[in-house]
């Protein structure tokens, strides 16, 4: 019970930085491009990139409760890739193919390098 209330507790609040996030990105750059939603994703993941890489040099039960509450709630209520697929999905709608494959590319080579990154600066921290 304690493992789905730290996860509860910390998607509730990544759910709503998401939200944050995207509607203030939204609120300085309105454009029809999905920036928020990039953003989101990318700054998710050099977080979790950087989580994981500290997690890493802590005590198991420590990291445990951390990774639930951080990584899965948090960071797993914050980052979300139906956000990702909606967005790309409108795009394809409205004609905007460009738009959609640049979408995509970015989203998924700025995530993994971002992740990687967090990983590098963790790792060189040792």
């Amino acid at each position: 019970m304690q493992a789905v209330l730290l996860v509860g507790a910390g998607g509730a609040l990544g759910a709503m930085a998401r939200y944050g996030v995207s509607a203030a990105v939204g609120r300085l750059w309105p454009v029809s491009f999905p920036l928020g939603t990039l953003a989101v994703n990318v700054i998710g993941s050099v977080a979790m990139g950087l989580l994981i890489g500290i997690l890493a040099r802590t005590t198991p039960q420590m990291s445990n409760e951390i990774r639930l509450f951080a990584a899965i709630g948090i960071l797993g209520g914050f980052t979300t890739f139906s956000s990702f697929s909606l967005d790309t999905i409108a795009l394809v709608e409205r004609g905007a193919l460009t738009q959609a494959m640049l979408y995509i590319a970015l989203s998924v080579v700025v995530c993994l390098a971002g992740l990687y990154l967090g990983l590098l600066v963790t790792r060189g921290a040792a």
